[in-house]
C-alpha cells in the first residue's frame, strides 16, 4: 500500500486521479446502499455501474480480461464511496478501511481473482494511505446480478458515530 497520502481531503485526492465519485446506484433489490453502526459503515455488495448501466457483462477469464474487471473493481469501490458519503456527509470522517471483500464472476478455469480485487485495493491505498491498507477476500463466484463480472462491498472506521444522535 502507499504511504501516507498528503492532506486536501479524499475528493481532492480523486481528483489529482481524474476520478470523481458517482451518483449513488439505485439498488436492484430489496436493501438499502450502505448501514451505519456506531463507528462503521457497511456497505452492500457493489456493481461496477457507470452512468446507470453495466460497462461489461459476462465471465472473467472468458468474456472479461483480468485487467479489464480490475478495472471494474476500482469502479465498485467508487460506488462503494459513494453509497458511504451519501450516508455520512463527508469522507474525509472515514479514518480506516477495514474490509475488502470481492466477488468475481470467473470461468471455471481462472484462479486470478486476487489480482482482480487489487483494483479496488490499490486504488485504497492510493487515496488513503495506510488507513486503506484493510483486511480481504476476494472470492471467485458462478455469476453475479445482472452477469455483472465483479461486485464489492467496503467496511470502514468513521471517525465518530456514524449518524450524528440529535
Amino acid at each position: 500500500m502507499a504511504a501516507t497520502p498528503p492532506s486536501g481531503g479524499i475528493r481532492a485526492r480523486l481528483a489529482e486521479r481524474g476520478l470523481s465519485l458517482p451518483t449513488v446506484a439505485a439498488p436492484v433489490a430489496a436493501y438499502v446502499p450502505a448501514v451505519a453502526s456506531g463507528n462503521h459503515v457497511h456497505t452492500s455488495g457493489q456493481l461496477p455501474f457507470v452512468d446507470g448501466a453495466l460497462p461489461l457483462t459476462g465471465k472473467v477469464g472468458a468474456e472479461v480480461t483480468s485487467e479489464q474487471a480490475a478495472e471494474l473493481a476500482a469502479t465498485c469501490c467508487l460506488n462503494a464511496l459513494a453509497a458511504i458519503e451519501a450516508l455520512v456527509g463527508d469522507l474525509d470522517r472515514i479514518v480506516r478501511v477495514v474490509k475488502v471483500t470481492g466477488y468475481v464472476s470467473s470461468d471455471p478455469s481462472f484462479t486470478a481473482q486476487p489480482s482482480v480485487i487489487n483494483g479496488a485495493s490499490e486504488l485504497l491505498g492510493e487515496i488513503f494511505g495506510d488507513a486503506g491498507s484493510h483486511a480481504r477476500a476476494a472470492v471467485g463466484v458462478a455469476v453475479l446480478p445482472l452477469d455483472a463480472p465483479v461486485e464489492l462491498d467496503l467496511l470502514v472506521e468513521l471517525d465518530g458515530p456514524a449518524v450524528p444522535s440529535d
